[in-house]
């Protein structure tokens, strides 16, 4: 449990650097600096998402994109949702591996929303935790 805690507090923090970067003026060192955090910030928001499925509903689950769908199915994630952040996986592992300028842009401007996304779900876990005690 102690460990759930932690990785939530984690999660909640990254979250917040993400956001701050997300409301700097454009350009490249930003954009940069925003990719890097959404990198950082999505891997801990999915090893917060996995941690709460061992802990509290027995689902082991191995890869950002096994653990989004098993959230769906226990309903943590909407459909939409479940959507969204498949997608967002599906960036977060080309952010790291792409030297593209046209992608990076792209990324970079799906960034808020992603944060938005990421935020509302962390809230939504960390308020099950607490009423679970």
């Amino acid at each position: 449990m102690e460990k759930l805690k932690l990785r939530a507090e984690s999660a909640t923090k990254a979250l917040k650097t993400l956001h701050e970067i997300t409301e700097e003026s454009y350009s490249t060192i930003i954009r940069d600096a925003s990719i890097k955090r959404f990198e950082y910030s999505f891997d801990i928001f999915w090893k917060f998402i996995k941690d709460y499925l061992r802990v509290r509903e027995g689902i082991e689950c191995a890869s950002p994109k096994s653990c989004f769908r098993e959230a769906f199915k226990v309903g943590i994630l909407s459909e939409e949702e479940t959507v969204k952040t498949l997608e967002m996986t599906d960036d977060r592992n080309l952010s790291t591996h792409t030297y593209d300028e046209e992608a990076v842009e792209e990324i970079y401007h799906q960034i808020r929303d992603y944060w938005v996304l990421m935020d509302r779900v962390c809230r939504r876990v960390v308020e099950a935790i607490e009423a679970e005690g």
